[in-house]
């Protein structure tokens, strides 16, 4: 199941990453998203939770309380990634690390 999920899109690569330590909610996962790509990626909030459904559909991520409350008084939704979501990161991590080998390898010097 884990090759069928390859090559992660951009955004879903960076999303399992920013949760890959902890449990975040919406916000932080944008900021660290973006932060982590060096403001390459900026998600909307729709894009943002259309891809968190689409990966919890996945089983690479779930929902759970946070820590945080609302200012409702209510528990924030936060996500954290699963057994599964983080398999599928490090082969995406093995997979690009891989990339970058063979084309260091076949590069002229100097490049």
């Amino acid at each position: 199941m884990t090759q069928d999920l390859l090559p992660l899109r951009e955004p879903t690569f960076f999303i399992l990453l920013s949760i890959s330590t902890e449990k975040k909610h919406g916000y932080a996962i944008l900021q660290e998203v973006e932060a982590l790509s060096k403001g390459k990626i900026r998600l909307s909030n729709g894009t943002l939770y259309g891809a968190l459904t689409r990966l919890q559909d996945q089983g690479l991520i779930e929902r759970v309380a946070s820590d945080e409350a609302q200012t409702s008084g209510k528990p924030r939704k936060a996500y954290r990634i699963t057994r599964t979501g983080l398999a599928v990161l490090t082969a995406e991590v093995a997979r690009l690390g891989a990339l970058v080998q063979t084309a260091r390898q076949h590069l002229p010097e100097g490049t």
